[in-house]
């Protein structure tokens, strides 16, 4: 099993990475800040967000959006690098948003926890929250480029990590707590079709998730240190090993093929909020990202 290496620490809990005009950037929690690192380390930050950010992306325009977690908005970052609410999402999301994806018209299919999950496990555990009936089912919500809102699927187990395939013909969403990728078929309108088990991950919780070009996708395992490729119906085909719990991987690095892992001791806010344990960690993999984000 192959070892990242660490890039970068001192992070409170970073999630949401994306590769963007050849940096990695991210959303650290309880820094409230979306920051931005390059492969030599250096790290700037691209924007401040009071209530927690999660999920990037971007506009056809070039224009920043970011997941607001807990006001449950969208927030969208202007040239002059103010934010305006883009979408708010609270009408329709029952708990904290979390990550995101924007497709190549500028939609952003937004997944969000459904519940408090840190109460939750506090009285069943992790056991609790894996068996049946566990917490609550929640949605997954569009946001079009207007800022409308709409509800695209429900009944899902904590949906997180989301990609969309090169075609953007179809979403791959990780079902945290159903311990699954669940895909989708993406009409035209941007509404979601034909929903299917894309993979069972048996006892692997996936939390952010990415696409490559063989058409696989990494997952981050929340609890373990380690990052899993999977084939489609669930056969693990490559592992990264990390120093601690991984929470979110991304494709990028000037040729696709470096493994971005974000990890941390836990995802617990208390603790993850009043240390720094937080790290950006990475491995070099034999196959290129593909899809969005």
């Amino acid at each position: 099993m192959p070892q990242a290496t660490q890039l970068i620490d001192g992070l409170h809990f970073g999630e949401g990475p994306r590769w963007h005009d050849g940096r990695l950037w991210f959303s650290d929690f309880y820094d409230h800040a979306v920051k931005a690192v390059g492969l030599d380390g250096s790290v700037e930050v691209m924007a401040d967000v009071p209530h927690q950010p999660s999920g990037l992306g971007w506009l056809p325009d070039g224009r920043l959006l970011v997941v607001s977690m807990v006001d449950r908005t969208v927030l969208r970052q202007e040239p002059d690098g103010t934010l305006a609410v883009h979408a708010d999402l609270s009408d329709l999301a029952p708990f904290h948003c979390n990550d995101m994806v924007v497709d190549a018209q500028g939609r952003a299919y937004v997944g969000n926890f459904g519940f408090d999950l840190d109460a939750f496990l506090a009285e069943h555990g992790v056991e609790g929250a894996l068996a049946e009936p566990g917490p609550p089912r929640t949605v997954l919500l569009r946001v079009d480029p207007d800022g409308s809102v709409h509800v695209v699927a429900d009944g899902l187990k904590f949906p997180n990590g989301t990609v969309i395939t090169p075609d953007g013909a179809t979403l791959i969403v990780a079902e945290t707590l159903g311990l699954c990728l669940t895909a989708f078929t993406i009409a035209d309108d941007g509404s979601l079709h034909d929903r299917r088990l894309w993979a069972d991950l048996g006892f692997h919780a996936p939390d952010g998730i990415c696409l490559d070009a063989d058409g696989n996708v990494w997952v981050a395992n929340p609890l373990s240190p380690e990052a899993v490729l999977y084939a489609p119906g669930g056969a693990a085909i490559e592992k990264v090993e990390t120093s601690q719990p991984c929470f979110a991987c991304m494709l990028g690095g000037d040729d696709g093929r470096t493994l971005f892992c974000l990890t941390a001791v836990s995802s617990n806010h208390e603790l993850a909020a009043a240390e720094r344990t937080g790290k950006v960690e990475i491995a070099t993999v034999s196959v290129p990202h593909d899809g969005l984000p």
